[in-house]
Order: C-alpha cells, then structure tokens, then sequence
C-alpha cells in the first residue's frame, strides 16, 4: 500500500495537547500556541490540552509524563526552548522519554527553516519521537517556526502517524 493510499485511509481527526516552554511568556500572550490551537481546531482536530510552563527540565518532565499518561492525546506538539541558549531545556528533558525518535523531522525542519531564515537554522534543535502512544513534536517557539513546522510538515501527516501507531 503506497503512502497516498495510507493517507486516504486516515484518521482525519486526531486529539491534540499543546505545550508551550517559557519563563516569560503566559497562556494570553502564546502567539505560537494560540496559532497551533486555533489552526488545528480550524482544520478538525480537537485539542484537548493547552499550556505554558517554565523552561525547567524537571517541570517539562513531570507535564509530558502527565499528559502522554493521563490525558493520552494523540498528538503532543511542544514549542519553545529548543535553542541553544542554557535555559533551552526541552530536547533534554524531552528525548530521553522517547521510544522511537522520528529523526527524519529535524533535518527536514532544518532545511526548511534555512530556505526562510538562511544559516541561522543551524541553531535548531527541533525534534520529533513516540512517548507510549502519542507522538511528541518539539518545536522552536517562534510564531513563524510553528507555522513552518505544522503547515509543512506536521499537519499534513497527523492522521497518517495515528494510523500508524495504531498498528493499522
């Protein structure tokens, strides 16, 4: 069965958490979560989970561990603190949960994120893998970084990746 005929097949909506890392921002001023909240509401998927929280590892934890056990979205995308600076915590505290890392999704978030900033997108971090059943995006927090990355690349494969993980 060829990708097109998986995609046909899909799920065409998915449950969706939104976690957003940041020491400065709050829930009103999430442009990015508000933007991945109001888009993927927009195109039929529910949400059923949005918040921000401090850039601390063990607070990034404890809230994914949370939400991938007691809410159990399908989807978890994550945005913010995927730089380089020593705040930027979430990869760390991320990827160790992982069962399977979806190492295609950097890369390609990268190149396309140098054909829209050049050279600067050297500096991602973004990353992607399956916590239990719900697939984690980690993203960069910018409103820009999140439109790149869901238009482009995550939204488009939403119901596919829930396909898959439900073994069909």
């Amino acid at each position: 069965m060829g990708t097109a005929e998986h995609k046909k097949d899909a799920p065409k909506k998915v449950t969706i958490a939104i976690l957003t890392l940041s020491t400065t921002r709050t829930i009103k001023e999430d442009a990015s979560g508000q933007w991945i909240k109001d888009t993927a509401s927009g195109i039929g998927h529910e949400v059923v989970y949005h918040r921000v929280i401090p850039d601390d590892a063990a607070t990034i934890t404890m809230t994914v561990r949370e939400i991938t056990e007691n809410l159990e979205p399908q989807v978890l995308l994550m945005t913010g603190g995927t730089g380089i600076t020593p705040q930027d915590v979430t990869i760390e505290a991320v990827s160790p949960m992982f069962t399977k890392a979806l190492s295609a999704f950097g890369p390609l978030f990268a190149q396309l994120s140098m054909q829209e900033i050049g050279s600067a997108a050297i500096m991602s971090r973004a990353t992607a893998g399956l916590i239990g059943s719900t697939v984690v995006f980690c993203m960069p927090g910018s409103l820009n970084a999140c439109k790149l990355a869901c238009t482009r690349l995550i939204f488009p494969e939403l119901g596919h990746l829930v396909k898959h993980l439900k073994g069909a």
